[in-house]
């Protein structure tokens, strides 16, 4: 299944505009252009790759935003969504929220690691403190 043209660049324009507002860290403004985006997928809409990248996209704004609910909720929806159980930031950011909320983080966290490794957990102390939970429990080495 293809989007038609119109859409497709309907979506692209929104999409681009979301992410240059991500930039200037204006994370509310760029949800609202990814919910607007959504909007134009036919349905159902988690059977197209757009739903993913943007359901990723709104759950790594709310997670900036520190709405770890609603970032949850996001990232299920962009697990679901072509690809996104193969995409290991969904996972990691899945995992942070876990987290941050006091729920179960390591699924996620080992998902995110065995499909890219120490790299996606990056160098920053959040990213290292995770890293160092999967370590503690032996899940790596």
């Amino acid at each position: 299944m293809e989007l038609s043209s119109v859409i497709y660049a309907q979506l692209e324009e929104l999409s681009n505009a979301g992410n240059d507002l991500v930039d200037d860290e204006n994370y509310s403004l760029a949800i609202g252009k990814w919910m607007e985006a959504l909007t134009l997928l036919p349905e159902p809409q988690s059977d197209w790759e757009a739903y993913t990248w943007l359901s990723a996209s709104l759950g790594d704004a709310y997670y900036q935003l520190e709405k770890f609910e609603e970032a949850r909720h996001a990232l299920f929806n962009a697990l679901n969504g072509p690809d996104g159980q193969s995409n290991p930031f969904i996972h990691y950011r899945l995992g942070q929220c876990n987290d941050r909320l006091g729920l179960e983080s390591i699924e996620h966290l080992l998902q995110a690691y065995m499909l890219d490794g120490e790299r996606i957990f990056g160098e920053n102390e959040d990213g290292m403190l995770l890293l160092q939970k999967l370590k503690d429990r032996n899940m790596i080495p």
